[in-house]
Formats: structure tokens, C-alpha cells, sequence
């Protein structure tokens, strides 16, 4: 008797294969890509390359979404399982095996299915690990290394999650077992047959939420606003979604019976009353489906912009190869001769290792952030703000004109009480600004200024306001503190520089340019200073983008295995429902030409709704997708629009190849009644 139960379970398996094989390749894939991402945590390749905490983080994060999503994935797939074999337990139960005793069944075949797939994942994912390192440190342009190594960490980490997943659905199967009867067991199949009501309450509600989710997306004007209310969008959608497919579906179903001309025609017939005896179930199929279509095109549209556009994003926020940043507490520091101090100590720096200065800036400016009131007026003690009047923030800078004469070569005077004014972010200003108590006439606008990246981001607007004397409009606010009790103008000294050095000497110069702005600001009393270098920041860049780049692909190719994996079982227990309607309608005088018509209206009726609605869902989150890569520097709108297009067009192919062959599947169970497989 001790191996009774095992070989009736690894019977049951076999017999069954149609429906296990798929699902058991499935939690291959996901143990093996959980492996793998885990053992890039803990690779120590990945650890000795320079500033890859990043790409770490970003990594385990994806961890704990394939974890998740694994155990939400095979709870639903293993619905399919139970339902097929529910008969076959019945008849166990009726022959005299108590339910203990077929739970016992059910505890060897989840055993033999989480030992079978957690090996083989690990095993795979072991093989394919050093590949997908390769690739990672291809995509964040560093060294790549050959040593195959195993992750002990990784494989008791994937053990115990996919051992708890399996263990959660054992318990889960036997007490739905449990707790019916087994009447119920042998006709589980035939339950659930009525024909489901169309509740136009949730349909409507469906597409309310949509509705909400959409305007969220199109109506957010910057990226925190976009950062706060996606998650909220997101949410929305999927129920959404879920309500519409469920409920919408078949209320469709309805309005197709009404329509006769349509109806009752043999190639309608058959196929849109099936459907309407499990659109409920389908629906939400249906809606998964979509979903996931959904998250891939997001991923991938938005992760590949990231990865291609790396190089623009890190221009906009380095626009000079190396930049100095010195701050004071107050403007009277920022003298000339503090200045030309500053200068001098950088260019000889530069000299002693012959890097070349060009398309410098160099000029002080004193900044300090408020509201931007209709009136002009710079609202600095906006500690009521909330996050609705982000779109009113904004950066004050206020410039001398000398300094602007001499970066620009623009000959412009100005009287006091007049400046010139540049905005980003398409900011509006008005013919006059005020701060404190000062009031400035814009005489002139300029198009465009070359000043320091990190005053020039595309997250908060930046106002550069250019004066012929600085003190005219910083001396009153100039004492100003926060809430923490800290300054609220910054006073500062910028200068940048491209040059034709190499990225080691880049380097190596920022380095020695460090030193001497330590001694040179604190001789002349300045608080703080920073040095940025773009050839070493492009590594954090390449290793940040080509990190998320990696995680979208190892996730867009999971997702698309459960897409094509809920089509599959979709397709074959609705042609096994199917097959005996198809049965007595061939026996009437339906040919297998009518059954391929009725399958291709059936298929054109509700299979390309996910696709479609997919499509949709990406459109209007274009722009909110758009504000969040502003908070990466990318601000590069063609190539956004390049990648989602692409991406949309790629997965619909990927949507109309599975479609061809899952309908041909269908056709072979429901025209022979038989498995194509077996």
C-alpha cells in the first residue's frame, strides 16, 4: 500500500499530461527565472563593479514580482487542473476511497510536480545564470568575467519560496476537494450551466473606473503628480478591466442573440451560445489576458526608451563633461575675487594633466524656490503647499548680467528694477516677478540658456532671472530659513567645461579638482561644493537603464508564457465543452468547413478584445508613462513614441500567431473530438 497512492498520482499525471506538461513547464520558467535573478543579488561579479547598487535594487525588486506573481499564476492554473481531474476523484470517492485517502493522491501529485519543476528550474536556472550575467553586464557596458559560479543563497532561496507556493496549493486543492461532495466531484463539469445575467451595473462601473483611470493619465501635468497617481491608475485599470471583460462580455453575448439576422446563422449559432454559457468565467480569462498583455507593453515600451535613450538622459543632466558647484550662505561671498580664486584652481588643475578647457560657463547665481502666484509673485513660504500646486513650484534663479554677458557674448543693458528671463518646462511667466519685496520688469525673454544640468531638469520649472544688481532682489530674502531651519537661498558659483581628454583623465582631473576645492572653500568660507564628472556618472546611467532593460525583458517573457498559457487552457477546455455541441450539430449537417467558420466568428467575437483593449490602456498612459521618465532626465518624445509603437506592433504579430494556433487546436478537439497531442 506505500506505493499505491504514489504510482495513482504519477498515473494520474500521465494520463492528464495535456494539461499537466504546460503547467509543469510554466513553474520550470518561474523557478528558474527566480533563481537567476537571485543569484545576480548575490553575484559577486555584479558587486565589485562600481556604484551597481542600483541595478541590485532593481533586480531584487523584480524577485519579489516574480515570487508573487508565480503564486497568483499557478493558484489560477492550477484551477484548471483540479476542475479537469474533479471527476476522476469523484469516482475515487464513490468506489469506496475516503477523502483522505484522494487527498493523499492529490498530496503525491503536487509533491512530484514541486520536485519535478523545482529541480529542473534550478537546474536550468544554474545553466542559464552565467548567460543572463553575461547579458546584464553587456547591457551596463562594463567588463564581463567567465567564471561560472553557483549560488547556494539563490537555490535555498528559490527552494523554500517555490516549496511554499506548492505546499499553499496543495492545502487549497484538498480542502476544495474536502468540502464537496461527490456528486458534486463527478458532475463538476456540468455545473455552472445556466446562463449567466448580464449586470449592467458592473459594466457600467467597469467602465467608470476606465474612465477615471484614463483622465488620471492624460490630465497629470508633472512627474511627481504622475508618481503619486500611478499606482492609483493602475488599480483602477485592472479592476476595471476585470468588470468590463466580465460583464461587458456578456452583455455582448445578449446583444448578438438579439440581433437574428446575426444569430441564427450556423457559422454564429453554435459559437456565441457556448459563449454565453461561460462568458462570466471567460470574461475574466479574457480580462487576465489583458492585464498582462498590458504590463508587458508598459515594461518594455518604457524600459527599452530608458536603455536606448540612456545617453540623452544623462546629456540633459550633465550637459558639460565636468562641472564645479560651489555654495555660500550669503551673496557678498560670491566676490570677484572669490570667483577668480575658484577659477584659477580649476584650470590649474587642468593644465597639470593637459585637459583642454572648452564651452565653458562660468557665472554665479542665488536661487530660492516658491510658488509662482498669477500675479508674479514668488511665494516662498510654501510650507502649506500640497502636492495639487506642484505645477505652480517653482526655482527662482537670479543671475548678474555680467556674468551673462560674458558666458553669452549678448551686449544687452538692463536699468534696475529690469531683467531677462528664461523658463523651463514651457513655464508661462508673467511681465512681472516679485520676490520678497522686489519687483523685476521682464524686458526681454530668452529661448534658450546653457547653464548648469541639474537647474535645468525637467521636474520642477526653473526660472533664470538675469539682474544688474543680485542684491537688489536677494538682500530681503536672504536671511530667510525653512521650516528645518535652513537657508533658503542658495548663493552659488557654477563653472563647466567640455574637453577632449579621455574618460580616464576626466576622471582622474574631477578627482584632483576635489582635493583643491576643499582647502579653496574653506578659505573662502563656502559651505558646501560639488563636482560632477559625465564619464563617471555614465556607468551609474548605463548600469541603472541597462538594469531596468534586463528585469522588462525577464518579466515581459514570463508574462507572455502566462498569457499564451491561459490561451492554451482556455482553448482546450472550452473545445472539450464545445466538442459534443459540435457533435450533434455535424450529425444535423454541419460541415468541418461550418465549424471553421463558427470557430473564426467566435475567435473574431471575443479573442482580440485583450489586444485590442491592450492597445487602448497603453495609449492613454502614454502621457503618464512620459512624466515618469522625466524623473529619469529622458525627455527624448520621439524615441518614446518610436518604442511604443514598435513594442504594440511586435505583440500584436506575437498576439496573431498564438491566435492561429490555438484555433487551430480548438478546431481539432471540437471537429474530431480529440486531443492533436495525444
Amino acid at each position: 500500500m506505500t506505493v499505491f497512492y504514489p504510482r495513482l498520482a504519477f498515473d494520474g499525471i500521465r494520463k492528464n499530461k495535456k494539461m499537466y506538461i504546460p503547467y509543469i513547464l510554466t513553474c520550470i520558467l518561474s523557478s528558474a527565472m527566480y533563481y537567476i535573478l537571485k543569484y545576480l543579488c548575490y553575484s559577486k561579479t555584479i558587486k565589485q563593479i562600481p556604484k551597481t547598487e542600483t541595478v541590485i535594487s532593481v533586480i531584487a525588486f523584480g524577485c519579489l514580482v516574480i515570487a508573487i506573481f508565480s503564486a497568483i499564476f499557478l493558484f489560477y492554473t492550477n484551477s484548471f487542473l483540479i476542475k479537469s481531474r474533479k471527476k476522476e476523484f469523484g469516482l475515487y470517492n464513490i468506489l469506496g476511497m475516503d477523502k483522505t485517502k484522494v487527498g493523499r493522491v492529490l498530496f503525491f501529485e503536487t509533491l512530484f510536480v514541486a520536485v519535478i519543476s523545482i529541480l529542473s528550474g534550478i537546474l536550468f536556472g544554474i545553466i542559464f545564470s552565467k548567460l543572463c550575467e553575461l547579458i546584464l553586464l553587456n547591457l551596463i557596458e562594463t567588463d564581463i568575467s567567465f567564471n561560472l559560479t553557483v549560488s547556494s543563497k539563490a537555490i535555498f532561496n528559490t527552494a523554500t519560496v517555490f516549496t511554499a507556493i506548492f505546499l499553499a496549493l496543495y492545502i487549497y486543492s484538498y480542502i476544495g476537494i474536502r468540502i464537496s461532495k461527490p456528486l458534486e466531484l463527478v458532475k463538476s463539469e456540468s455545473f455552472g450551466e445556466k446562463p449567466p445575467r448580464a449586470n449592467f451595473v458592473f459594466g457600467i462601473l467597469g467602465f467608470v473606473l476606465l474612465g477615471v483611470a484614463y483622465y488620471i493619465a492624460i490630465t497629470i501635468k508633472n512627474p511627481i503628480e504622475a508618481l503619486t497617481w500611478f499606482f492609483v491608475a493602475v488599480v483602477l485599470v485592472i479592476l476595471g478591466t476585470y468588470l468590463v471583460f466580465v460583464a461587458g462580455s456578456v452583455m455582448l453575448c445578449k446583444i448578438l442573440q438579439k440581433n437574428k439576422k446575426y444569430y441564427y446563422k450556423k457559422n454564429h449559432f453554435v459559437s456565441v451560445s457556448s459563449m454565453t454559457y461561460r462568458m462570466k468565467r471567460n470574461g475574466a480569462g479574457l480580462a487576465s489576458i489583458c492585464v498582462l498583455l498590458t504590463m508587458v507593453l508598459v515594461m518594455i515600451s518604457s524600459t527599452s526608451c530608458l536603455f536606448f535613450g540612456r545617453e540623452d538622459g544623462l546629456r540633459s543632466r550633465y550637459p558639460r563633461d565636468i562641472a564645479v558647484k560651489v555654495n555660500f550662505e550669503k551673496p557678498v561671498l560670491l566676490s570677484d575675487s572669490a570667483v577668480e580664486k575658484l577659477e584659477t584652481e580649476v584650470k590649474k588643475v587642468c593644465k597639470e594633466n593637459n585637459i583642454d578647457i572648452k564651452k565653458a560657463w562660468n557665472y554665479r547665481d542665488s536661487s530660492v524656490t516658491g510658488l509662482l502666484t498669477e500675479d508674479g509673485k514668488i511665494d516662498i513660504d510654501s510650507s502649506h503647499a500640497s502636492v495639487k500646486d506642484f505645477n505652480k513650484l517653482i526655482t527662482v534663479h537670479i543671475m548678474p548680467l555680467s556674468d551673462y554677458q560674458k558666458m553669452t557674448g549678448d551686449n544687452t543693458t538692463l536699468r534696475e528694477g529690469e531683467a531677462i528671463a528664461y523658463a523651463t518646462l514651457k513655464t508661462k511667466l508673467p511681465n512681472k516677478i516679485t520676490v520678497g519685496n522686489k519687483t523685476v520688469k521682464i524686458v526681454k525673454r530668452l529661448k534658450n540658456l546653457d547653464v548648469e544640468g541639474s537647474s535645468t531638469t525637467e521636474v520642477v520649472a526653473n526660472c533664470f532671472i538675469i539682474v544688474p544688481n543680485v542684491n537688489y532682489l536677494v538682500e530681503n530674502i536672504s536671511s530667510l530659513l525653512d521650516p528645518l531651519g535652513e537657508i533658503m537661498v542658495v548663493n552659488s558659483w557654477c563653472y563647466g567645461f567640455d574637453t577632449t581628454a579621455n574618460e580616464k583623465m576626466q576622471i582622474k582631473a574631477t578627482g584632483e579638482i576635489g582635493d583643491v576645492m576643499l582647502d579653496a572653500t574653506s578659505e573662502l568660507n563656502a559651505f558646501s561644493y560639488s563636482i560632477d564628472c559625465l564619464s563617471s556618472e555614465r556607468n551609474d546611467f548605463a548600469g541603472t537603464f541597462g538594469g531596468f532593460f534586463f528585469l522588462g525583458i525577464m518579466l515581459s517573457v514570463l508574462f507572455l508564457v502566462v498569457a499564451v498559457i491561459i490561451i492554451y487552457y482556455k482553448q482546450i477546455s472550452e473545445g472539450f465543452e464545445d466538442a459534443s455541441r459540435f457533435d450533434i450539430m455535424q450529425k444535423v449537417g454541419m460541415t468541418k468547413k461550418d465549424i471553421k467558420k463558427s470557430i473564426n466568428s467566435q475567435m473574431l467575437t471575443v479573442f482580440f478584445l485583450p489586444i485590442i483593449f491592450a492597445v487602448v490602456h497603453l495609449a492613454f498612459a502614454f502621457p503618464l508613462i512620459r512624466k515618469l521618465l522625466l524623473l529619469f532626465g529622458l525627455n527624448n518624445l520621439s524615441l518614446f513614441i518610436f518604442t511604443t509603437c514598435l513594442s504594440a506592433l511586435v505583440f500584436t504579430l506575437f498576439y496573431l500567431a498564438v491566435y492561429k494556433l490555438t484555433s487551430n487546436l480548438y478546431f481539432s478537439i471540437v471537429s474530431n473530438n480529440k486531443y492533436p497531442l495525444d
